[in-house]
């Protein structure tokens, strides 16, 4: 069950978002919050300030990044104070903590401590880096060792969710995680599977009927032909999902590399919140 949600919160809005989609969420799993704030270690000590201090000549680098230092804490504080004071207006217990280190290690430390991950595509200091999603949520994504939430940058009220399932371990844990949600917020579900072939597309599908039989929800099974992240994502948005449930990275990194990944394209394409299982 999920129960303590841990909330990456920053500066930006798709973190706002992301916030939002906590609130929502605990209220309706009756769940806890806590909300992190990292003071980036690169954004003190990265090689841009090592450049400008090298190229002018001048040895107080060291004064200024502590005073960086001082100014990134200051700015966090204030960050989890916001949050917590919203906490308290929703009626949630909360409770924060600031941590300093590279982000995505911070996130997925804290996270083996908690049920649930909740993070933006994107933080305050991604705006201009390429691609939909920002390099902290990619890395978050490969490494957190607990069911990770990835919101967009428009809150919506979670009321249809989807399962991609194609009958791997970590499908199935996202099956398991997904039939929990959709009992504690009520709302109905669709399954789909991809597959070239339809025999062993049925079969997988027929895995997910059982599994949803007793749980006496509204359900729906989709048999979808074609590239399994093209399909998922077109699904989706006829659907119209507010949620969509998949297993995380299948492959090595390296046949990723080659070939590309299912989850990689989906988490970059969907237009609602991803929920990530391992």
């Amino acid at each position: 069950m999920i129960k303590k949600l841990l909330v990456g919160i920053d500066t930006s809005q798709h973190s706002r978002n992301a916030q939002a989609y906590a609130f929502h969420i605990a209220h309706r799993l009756n769940a806890s919050l806590i909300g992190l704030h990292v003071v980036d270690i690169v954004s003190i000590e990265g090689s841009f300030f090592h450049d400008i201090s090298g190229s002018l000549g001048l040895e107080p680098y060291l004064d200024f990044s502590t005073k960086m230092r001082e100014v990134l804490t200051a700015r966090g504080r204030t960050v989890l104070e916001d949050f917590a004071a919203a906490s308290s207006r929703e009626k949630l217990p909360v409770e924060t903590v600031l941590d300093m280190g590279i982000v995505a290690n911070q996130i997925c430390e804290r996270a083996k401590s908690v049920d649930l991950v909740m993070i933006g595509h994107r933080g305050v200091n991604e705006r201009f880096s390429s691609g939909l999603l920002g390099s902290t949520a990619e890395a978050v994504a490969r490494k957190c060792p607990r069911p990770l939430f990835i919101s967009p940058m428009k809150f919506r009220e979670v009321r249809r969710l989807v399962l991609a399932y194609d009958g791997s371990e970590r499908a199935s844990h996202a099956m398991r995680a997904a039939a929990e949600f959709a009992s504690g917020l009520g709302t109905p579900i669709a399954v789909v599977t991809v597959a070239r072939d339809q025999k062993p597309g049925e079969r997988t599908l027929e895995e997910a009927r059982k599994y949803f039989e007793p749980y006496s929800l509204p359900t729906e099974f989709k048999l979808l032909c074609g590239h399994a992240n093209e399909e998922i994502i077109k699904f989706i948005r006829e659907y119209e999902a507010d949620l969509l449930f998949i297993g995380a990275y299948g492959h090595s990194r390296i046949i990723e590399m080659v070939l590309g990944s299912t989850t990689e394209y989906v988490l970059r394409n969907a237009p609602c919140p991803v929920f990530l299982s391992r």
